[in-house]
């Protein structure tokens, strides 16, 4: 750890970064999103209160540095998907109080249950390096913070399994302590992604509510030499909500 940063190596035999001007079909950006890049270090160290209907999060990941490590290469799939949605927070609460949980059922004549069988185009045998770092929420520890994650990252664990995009792509990763010593160098590739989602969530929240809604931002995505640069979420590159 230099600077408070951390460094992922992650790979998986497939991933898919869903564009969002795709309406039904899934098609994949060719690098994987910062979004999906903080969810992997999410599912290793992320720690919050619940207070009631709401979360304070001790901290939040800023992704900085993304390095393609193998050339993206597509893969066309096409899958059965459920039309019914799991239902909102409310009613799992219910569920979790003791209520009988109503099935998501994968068959049925009406339009919201049943199968449907879509295409994907998605990212096969990916492999990334992963910069980030905490961003701790005030009157939280940035050093305990940082050994946390780094104790949890060393040795493997996580409290649920990271994944590439969609839960059924398992993504596997190694804590890099030093990255000179890696081998791996990220792949010729200079391409202009357009605009890319950045995050789904407000970052800067210090609480967050089960009820909030979406938070889409964007930025001007450039893989410049197998590199992509993520600016900070707090700078005008980044395209919030409300701002031209």
């Amino acid at each position: 750890m230099a600077n408070g940063t951390h460094i992922l190596e992650v790979w998986g035999d497939l991933a898919c970064f869903t564009r969002p001007e795709m309406k039904v079909e899934r098609f994949s950006y060719p690098v994987i999103t910062p979004s999906a890049a903080r969810g992997i270090f999410d599912a290793i160290y992320w720690d919050g209160k619940r207070d009631g209907g709401a979360i304070r999060p001790y901290f939040h990941w800023q992704v900085t540095r993304i390095e393609v490590l193998e050339m993206p290469r597509y893969i066309a799939l096409r899958r059965n998907e459920v039309k019914g949605r799991v239902p909102g927070t409310a009613t799992l609460n219910k569920w979790m109080d003791g209520k009988q949980p109503e099935p998501l059922r994968a068959d049925g004549d009406d339009e919201t249950a049943g199968r449907t069988q879509r295409q994907t185009m998605a990212l096969k045998n990916v492999r990334y390096r992963l910069t980030a770092k905490i961003v701790p929420k005030p009157g939280n520890d940035r050093g305990k913070l940082n050994a946390c994650f780094q104790r949890r990252a060393r040795t493997g664990k996580c409290f649920q399994q990271p994944y590439f995009g969609c839960r059924e792509f398992p993504a596997f990763f190694e804590y890099i302590e030093d990255p000179t010593t890696t081998s791996a160098t990220p792949v010729p590739l200079d391409q202009h992604l357009g605009f890319m989602l950045y995050d789904v969530f407000d970052l800067r929240r210090e609480v967050v509510r089960d009820n909030d809604e979406p938070f889409i931002t964007l930025f001007d995505a450039w893989v410049r030499g197998g590199v992509l640069e993520v600016p900070y979420f707090d700078t005008e590159t980044v395209k919030k909500p409300g701002r031209a």
